[in-house]
Parts: C-alpha cells; sequence; structure tokens
C-alpha cells in the first residue's frame, strides 16, 4: 500500500436490531427470524470490510429499534464491532436516535465501546471533529451526532417558547456547529462529515414506522461545505444523494434491510468511498436482502373458481423465503367459493405470510343507515342489516328466508 492511493472507506446505517414484525421465532437460535435477518446483513457487511481491505467503516447510527436493547440484541451487534476491532480496521460509530436516552446523562446504548477502551473504536456522541490514522494515511472524520434538545436547548432563554420557535432554534444552532466543524478540519487531509438527521429535499421511507424522537431538519447548504469529501449521513432509510450535482456527495446509504412493504422495491445496502482530498469518488454496493412480495390477484371475471385464479397469481411470482401479502379482489357471490386454506398452502415455501385481505365488490344496494328505515318493511330492514355485516350471499338468503317466516307467524 502506498500513501498515494485512495483512503477506502464503507458507509453504512439503520441496522435497527430488534425489528420483530413479520417475523417467527427460529427454534435453532431462540431469535426472531427478523432479527436474525438484520444480523446477517451487518456480518455481510463486516465480512466484506475485512475481506476487501478496507480503511476505516463508517456507521451512522441506529444500531437497535429501541433505546434499551435487551442483552441478546447487544451481544450480536458487539460480535460484529469486535470483529472490526480485532482486524484493526477504525470503526466510528455515530449515535442516532435509536441509540440515545432521552436523559443527556444517560449512556448510549454504544457508549460501552467507549468506557472499555475498545481498540479501533470510536463513538460519536458530540460534535467533533476525530483524526483517524489508516493504513493508507490520515483522514477527518467530523461526527453531528442526533441533535438531543435537552443538550443544545439549555439556555433558560428557550423556556416558554413555542414548539415551532424551538424546532428553529434548534436548526440554527446545529447549523453553526456544522460550521465550527467544517472550521476545524485540516484542508490538507481527506475530510468525511457523518450526521444523523433529516435533510431538506430527502426522500422519506419507513424510518416515519420506527421514528423515536422529534426529528429535526438540516438545510442541505449546511452539509454541502467545500471542507468536506464526503457527508456520510443516517436516519432515513432510502438511499440517494442529496448533491448528485455537485462535491461533495451529500449521502443516506439507507437502512441494511427493509422493514416493511413501503420498501418492496428499495435496494438496500452500503456504500463505498474512495477519499481523496478533492477528487473523492464512491459507489452502492446492494445487499441480497429478504424480499418482500404483494400478490395481487382480480378474480371479478373467474367466476366459480376464485381460488384457482388467486393459486396462479401466487404461481408467477417468486415467493421462495419471501415475506409475502396476497391482496385478492372478487365479487360478492365469489367470497363463499374462496378457500382460504389451499390459498395458505400454494403459499408454503414463503418465509412468512403477512395477510391475505379481500375487497369484495358488493351489489348496489345500499347498507342499513343509509335509507329511511321508516319506509322498509320488517323484512328489507333485516336484508339490509345482512348486507351491513358483509353476510355472504348463500348465507344470507337462507337466513332472510328463516327470517320471513318469523315475521309471518
Amino acid at each position: 500500500m502506498t500513501r498515494n492511493e485512495p483512503i477506502r472507506l464503507l458507509h453504512f446505517a439503520d441496522i435497527h436490531i430488534g425489528m420483530e414484525n413479520f417475523g417467527t421465532i427460529d427454534p435453532a437460535t431462540g431469535l426472531n427470524t427478523r432479527v436474525l435477518d438484520f444480523l446477517s446483513r451487518l456480518k455481510e457487511i463486516v465480512d466484506y470490510a475485512i475481506n476487501n481491505q478496507i480503511d476505516c467503516v463508517l456507521f451512522a447510527g441506529d444500531a437497535f429499534k429501541t433505546r434499551d436493547p435487551n442483552p441478546t440484541y447487544q451481544r450480536g451487534f458487539a460480535r460484529q464491532i469486535m470483529r472490526l476491532s480485532r482486524a484493526d480496521i477504525p470503526t466510528v460509530l455515530l449515535v442516532g436516535n435509536h441509540d440515545m436516552p432521552v436523559m443527556e446523562r444517560r449512556a448510549t446504548s454504544v457508549d460501552i465501546y467507549q468506557t472499555l477502551e475498545v481498540p479501533n473504536i470510536v463513538i460519536g456522541e458530540r460534535e467533533e471533529v476525530h483524526v483517524i490514522e489508516t493504513k493508507r494515511g490520515k483522514l477527518q472524520i467530523a461526527t453531528a451526532p442526533w441533535p438531543q434538545r435537552s443538550r443544545l436547548l439549555k439556555d433558560t432563554t428557550f423556556h416558554g417558547k413555542t414548539q415551532d420557535e424551538l424546532d428553529r432554534e434548534l436548526e440554527r444552532i446545529i447549523g453553526e456547529e456544522l460550521q465550527r466543524l467544517a472550521q476545524e478540519t485540516d484542508p490538507s487531509l481527506p475530510a468525511v462529515l457523518t450526521g444523523h438527521f433529516s435533510v431538506t429535499g430527502a426522500t422519506f421511507g419507513s424510518e416515519r414506522n420506527v421514528m423515536v424522537g422529534r426529528d429535526a431538519i438540516i438545510s442541505l447548504s449546511a452539509l454541502a461545505h467545500p471542507a468536506w469529501d464526503y457527508v456520510a449521513l443516517g436516519h432515513i432509510h432510502k438511499h440517494q444523494n442529496l448533491n448528485k450535482d455537485g462535491y461533495p456527495a451529500v449521502v443516506y446509504s439507507g437502512s441494511l434491510e427493509r422493514i416493511d412493504f413501503s420498501e418492496e422495491d428499495s435496494a438496500k445496502g452500503f456504500c463505498l468511498v474512495e477519499l481523496r482530498r478533492g477528487e473523492t469518488t464512491w459507489q452502492f454496493m446492494p445487499l441480497p436482502v429478504r424480499d418482500f412480495v404483494t400478490i395481487e390477484a382480480n378474480c371479478l371475471n373467474d367466476g366459480d373458481t376464485p381460488t384457482e385464479a388467486v393459486i396462479r397469481a401466487i404461481e408467477r411470482r417468486e415467493i421462495k423465503d419471501a415475506i409475502v401479502r396476497v391482496r385478492i379482489k372478487l365479487a360478492q357471490e365469489q367470497e363463499s367459493k374462496l378457500r382460504i386454506k389451499e390459498i395458505e398452502n400454494a403459499l408454503s415455501e414463503a418465509r412468512y405470510i403477512a395477510g391475505i385481505s379481500r375487497e369484495v365488490q358488493r351489489d348496489a344496494r345500499q347498507r342499513i343507515g343509509l335509507l329511511n328505515a321508516e319506509s322498509l318493511t320488517p323484512a328489507q330492514l333485516v336484508e339490509q342489516y345482512f348486507i351491513s355485516k358483509s353476510v355472504p350471499e348463500e348465507r344470507m338468503q337462507e337466513l332472510l328466508g328463516l327470517a320471513r317466516q318469523i315475521i309471518e307467524n
């Protein structure tokens, strides 16, 4: 290796170990299968770093789903971080909103590495510039963790202000801190800014479904500063570069795994960065993540065979080991002919069946409550009640016959 080679940096974020939706218990480990998915992605990233001569790993926040992860999840994360430490790969762990306690003086979920002075591990819990010595030379990483309101809004002059006023004040303070960090860098060395927050112009993803804390929105202009050669962001789960036509790139690496069906078509992975002062390049490296598959089955033209139509729709898709949901559209008279057990059998290769939902097209008869009840006969009222309860047509006619007998008697 020569000092003229670019410094190879691996940037990833938002592991959220502890996400258990769409999972079951794995009998071999006792862990939720979705937790195993997230831990597998983390292991794959560490494998890549070790096997591909990565000089520095940068994790841009949110190791766990909650601020107080259980010991089993902490152990899973620690196993991989310790592999990086033992491989002499400097690793920066930025503190995200899911890592940070509500109260300022309490420990974050990653503080233990700093307390134990684990070699090669740097914790980004404050706005500061860290000089990292790598095998290919020195690198500056400025850390801007999740903006904790209780820490940044201490001044008593903030008391009594509205929430919107506090939001604006917080964003002003963060902007000033980012400017200070830029001024503290050595212009002769490659410099990276890493932050965990939302940025104006970003496309949001599934993070809104697992949000912890009140969000702060930072302007892109505060980040796209010439002091930086790359801006590594965490918090938003959709991978994107917010400064496509400029330098430096301002990049969300995105989450490591799909969280829900809103990310069905989203690629997941990490960013590989080659750092040189003033001429840094990067690329997105996708990971083989768990598939989410939505199957749409329109059975309206299939008469008495809606089940067969759904199964054909399933057979047209690759569902092996995927998390699958089926959405069926059918007519009211087809509902009683739908055989759910056979549909579940057709989905046997899926890792998890997230749901089989039905959208039933009712006839034009109005539901109870939309008509003038006083104008209806007792039999018509009973019929409207059955319609309002979505009773299948065949069963409804049977019940109406019995109801008429009771009314006539």
